[in-house]
Formats: structure tokens, C-alpha cells, sequence
């Protein structure tokens, strides 16, 4: 045996980390995992193999009286179940009258921006970088982690599009990206000259973190005085619902974006207004 080999950890979580390392779980889904078993055993004041079916559910009513979304419920469901069913076999989970039960999604629509309205936020900032992060997210429909994660090398220059890697699900995907942005995209390698990633945090060959990214799209949104719930997401809502409407193809629009399901993407149908707009009121 090999003397640098480590032998398992007694921590209980061990094995629900090793078995998410092996199946390639994202750092970000590991992270949130670890975070909400560790919490429940917090919770019910008992050791992994003690938990009940009733600790999940006082844990999960705790949640919702906390103020939490059922998105936010449900990822700790999910936590639960790949843990407690995946990894320990226990039964919480089976179909029927004694299982748990998800909560029903909240059917939220997503917040869409007037191209104007984007401009308006572009234009509010004067540091070369952070509106070109605004472009892009606008322009390619990233979501905020693919743009941190952006490589210089991930830009073809030629075809004009951007290549994603490692995008959510661990997919790689194909974007669009516009003439005017990469000539800014240009500018800014000639001004900032970064190594690596498109945009590096202040130390060199560094990405920039996902709050230092959501932190400029809050501050444009501020200075713009455009709808005050607009996230760095909303830049990507706006840019499928403005291709939908432009007549793009939901199935291309699916593409872009990176989407499993086309009911993911079906979402923008019910906030584009192209067929709205040809609709009379009652009182015109």
C-alpha cells in the first residue's frame, strides 16, 4: 500500500463527499450538500445513522419559517436524498403517502430588461472592464459563473462566438457573441493585458470572484435607476427573451443557453411580447 494513501475519515460526512467526488459532482453542488446534511445532524442533534424521516421534515418547516424559497428547500431535499437514499440506502424518499414531499416551485417570472434599459446600466459605468462584463452577460447569455470562468483562449475571434467550458452540468456549449463587443474585448486585452481568464480578480492569472461580478452588475443597476430586482441573471433572462422575440428558434435559444430541457427555456414565452403586442385591449 502506498504510504501517502489516507485512510477514510470517521467524519460521517466523509462518505457523502467521497461519493460525489467519484460521480463528479461541481464544487459548488458538493459544497451545498455538505452544507445541508451538516446542518440537519446540527438540527436534530443526532449522529447520521439516528435521523428519522420526521427530523427531514421539522428541518425543511424550519427552513420555510426561516423565509426560505422552495428552490432553496428543494436543493436541501435533494441533499438529503442523495445522502440518505444514495450513499446510507435508507427509504425517506419513496413514492407514495410516506414519503417526503417537495414543495411546489414558486412560478416566479423572470426579470426582462429593455435593451435600452441595459444600454442605460452600460453607460453608467466608467471602468472599461465592468461594462464589458455587462455586454457580455447581455450579449452571450452567460450565467455570471461562466463569465468569471471565461478564458481569453475561450474567445474565437474569427467565427465570432464564445466557447464555454464546463458550463453547468459539466457541459460544454457554444454562444454567440456580438462585433461591437469584441472590439471592446480588443481594447480591454490591450489596457488591462490580463494572462488567463478574461477578467482576473487583482491578483494576476486570478479569476474574479462570483460576488465581485454580481457586485457590478448591483452597481450599474443602482447608478442606472432600471428595475431595482435585476440580478446578473436577468441579463441572461433578457437576452433569451429578446431573441425569442427577434423570432430566433426556442430550440437555438435552448442551445445558447445550455439548457437540459426545452421546458427550461419555454419560461421566456411567457414574458416576450411580440405576440402580446398585436393584441388589442378591450378599450382601444
Amino acid at each position: 500500500m502506498n504510504g501517502n494513501y489516507q485512510y477514510p475519515s470517521k467524519d460521517p460526512m466523509f462518505r457523502l463527499a467521497q461519493e460525489m467526488r467519484i460521480r463528479n459532482f461541481s464544487p459548488k453542488t458538493i459544497q451545498a450538500y455538505l452544507y445541508y446534511n451538516k446542518e440537519l445532524l446540527r438540527f436534530a442533534s443526532k449522529d447520521a445513522r439516528d435521523i428519522e424521516k420526521q427530523d427531514i421534515r421539522d428541518y425543511v418547516d424550519c427552513l420555510f419559517n426561516l423565509g426560505k424559497s422552495s428552490s432553496t428547500v428543494n436543493l436541501a431535499i435533494n441533499a438529503f436524498k442523495f445522502y440518505y437514499e444514495g450513499v446510507l440506502c435508507r427509504k425517506f424518499f419513496v413514492p407514495g403517502h410516506a414519503g417526503i414531499k417537495r414543495p411546489k416551485s414558486e412560478k416566479k417570472l423572470p426579470v426582462v430588461l429593455s435593451k435600452d434599459e441595459v444600454v442605460a446600466m452600460i453607460n453608467s459605468l466608467d471602468n472599461i472592464k465592468h461594462k464589458l462584463m455587462i455586454q457580455i452577460l447581455f450579449g452571450s447569455g452567460l450565467r455570471v459563473s461562466e463569465l468569471v470562468n471565461l478564458k481569453i483562449n475561450d474567445i474565437d475571434f474569427f467565427r465570432k462566438i464564445i466557447i464555454i467550458k464546463h458550463g453547468k452540468g459539466a457541459k460544454d456549449r457554444i454562444t454567440i457573441i456580438s462585433e461591437q463587443t469584441l472590439r471592446n474585448i480588443e481594447k480591454y486585452l490591450t489596457q488591462y493585458q490580463p494572462l488567463a481568464y478574461l477578467f482576473e480578480s487583482y491578483e494576476a492569472g486570478h479569476k474574479l470572484s462570483v460576488r465581485s461580478a454580481q457586485k457590478v452588475v448591483a452597481d450599474a443597476v443602482k447608478s442606472a435607476g432600471v428595475n431595482s430586482d435585476t440580478t446578473a441573471h436577468s441579463l441572461r433572462h433578457s437576452f433569451a427573451t429578446h431573441l425569442l422575440e427577434n423570432g430566433t428558434d426556442i430550440r437555438y435559444i435552448q442551445e445558447l443557453l445550455g439548457h437540459a430541457r426545452l421546458e427550461t427555456t419555454q419560461i421566456y414565452t411567457k414574458v416576450a411580447n411580440n405576440k402580446l403586442r398585436d393584441i388589442k385591449s378591450p378599450l382601444e
